[in-house]
C-alpha cells in the first residue's frame, strides 16, 4: 500500500489504491487535484483557527471526527462488509494509530489558538523528517549519514523559526512540535500495518477509533454553538470530506512519488491565508527557517525515491540469479 499525506494537517492518511486497481495514470490531473485538496485543507485550518478562539480544541476535534467517521464508514461499506474491514492482524497497532492521530489533532488545534497559521504550517512540516527517524525502531529501517544530516538540517530550520525574538516560546509551539511527532509515529505505524492489513481496515479503525475517543473526551468540553459558529463547523466538515475525496481521486490517477513533493505547497498557501484572514505576515527569518525545512524534506524524499528505484531495478536481477543457483 502506498501512503500519502495530503497536507500537514489533513488529519487522515490517504492511501492509494492497489496498483492493479489504479485507473490509467494521468499525472497532470492527479497533481491538479492534490493541489486543490491542499488549498481546501488550508481553508479548513484557517476556519479551525477562528473556531478555537471561542471553543475547546477537544470539541472541534470531536466534530471533525464525526464527519470523517461517517465518510470512512460509507466509503468502506461500498467496498465490502464492514465486519470484514475490522479484521486486522495487528488490531492493537491499529488502535494505537487511531489514538496517535487523535492526539495529533488535539495538539494541532491547541497550537492554532496561539501560533500564527503560517509559522504553524512551517513547524509541522518537520513531520516527514521525524518519520525518517522513528522508522528506525518501528520499521527497522537504516538511516545513512546523508539522510541523518538532512534531518538535522531540517530541525535547525525549526529552531530558526522559534529563535529568540521570533515566535514566543509558549505551549503553542510545544503543541505544534508534539503534533508533528505524533503524526510521524502514526505514519510509521501506518506503513507497518499496511504490510498485512488492507486500506479499508486501516481507514475504518482510524474513523471509528477516532470517533469514540474524541467523543468520549470532547463531550465534557461541549459549548453551545451560535449560528455563525455552527456554519463554520459545517464548512469544516464539508471541506474535510471534499478534500479527502479529491486526494483519493488524485491518488488513483498518479503515483504517490509524483504527488508527495507538492505537500510543501501548504506553506506558501498558509502564508497567504495567514495574511489575508488574520492580517499576519510571516517574518523573513521565519520564512528562511521554513524554506530550510522544506529543502531538507525534499532532499530526503528524493534520496528515498532514488534508493527505491534502484532497489526495484535490482530485484529482477537478484531473482534471476537466485533461480540459477
Amino acid at each position: 500500500m502506498t501512503e500519502f499525506h495530503a497536507a500537514p494537517r489533513s488529519e487522515y492518511t490517504v492511501t492509494a489504491p492497489a496498483p492493479e486497481r489504479r485507473q490509467a495514470d494521468n499525472v497532470a490531473l492527479g497533481i491538479g487535484l492534490s493541489l486543490l485538496a491542499i488549498v481546501i485543507f488550508g481553508i479548513q485550518d484557517a476556519i479551525s483557527k477562528l473556531l478555537v478562539q471561542d471553543y475547546s480544541p477537544f470539541q472541534i476535534a470531536m466534530m471533525r471526527f464525526w464527519a470523517f467517521a461517517a465518510f470512512s464508514l460509507v466509503l468502506v461499506a461500498r467496498q465490502g462488509p464492514l465486519r470484514q474491514a475490522f479484521r486486522s492482524k495487528h488490531p492493537w497497532l491499529q488502535v494505537l494509530r487511531a489514538i496517535l492521530l487523535v492526539v495529533d489533532i488535539w495538539f494541532f488545534a491547541a497550537a492554532l489558538q496561539t501560533v500564527p497559521l503560517a509559522e504553524l504550517q512551517a513547524i509541522t512540516l518537520v513531520y516527514p523528517l521525524v518519520t525518517t527517524l522513528v522508522a528506525i525502531p518501528i520499521l527497522g529501517e537504516k538511516v545513512g549519514l546523508f539522510r541523518f544530516v538532512a534531518v538535522l538540517i531540517g530541525f535547525c530550520g525549526a529552531l530558526i523559526i522559534v529563535r529568540p525574538g521570533g515566535l514566543p516560546i509558549d505551549l503553542g509551539v510545544g503543541y505544534a512540535v508534539a503534533s508533528a511527532c505524533c503524526f510521524a509515529v502514526y505514519l510509521a505505524l501506518t506503513r507497518k500495518v499496511s504490510a498485512s492489513d488492507t486500506t479499508a481496515t486501516s481507514m475504518v479503525y482510524v474513523g471509528v477509533g477516532g470517533f469514540v475517543l474524541t467523543t468520549a473526551v470532547g463531550i465534557f468540553f461541549w459549548k453551545p454553538l451560535d449560528m455563525q459558529s455552527l456554519l463554520l463547523i459545517l464548512m469544516v466538515t464539508i471541506t474535510s470530506v471534499a478534500a479527502h475525496g479529491l486526494m483519493m481521486v488524485a491518488m488513483s490517477r498518479a503515483p504517490a512519488s509524483a504527488l508527495q513533493p507538492f505537500n510543501y505547497m501548504s506553506l506558501p498557501w498558509g502564508i497567504v491565508l495567514s495574511y489575508t484572514v488574520f492580517g499576519h505576515l510571516i517574518d523573513p527569518i521565519a520564512l528562511v527557517g521554513g524554506a530550510v525545512i522544506v529543502g531538507a524534506g525534499l532532499v530526503v524524499m528524493a534520496r528515498e525515491r532514488r534508493l527505491a528505484l534502484r532497489g526495484r531495478k535490482t530485484e529482477p536481477v537478484e531473482a534471476e540469479e537466485g533461480a540459477t543457483h
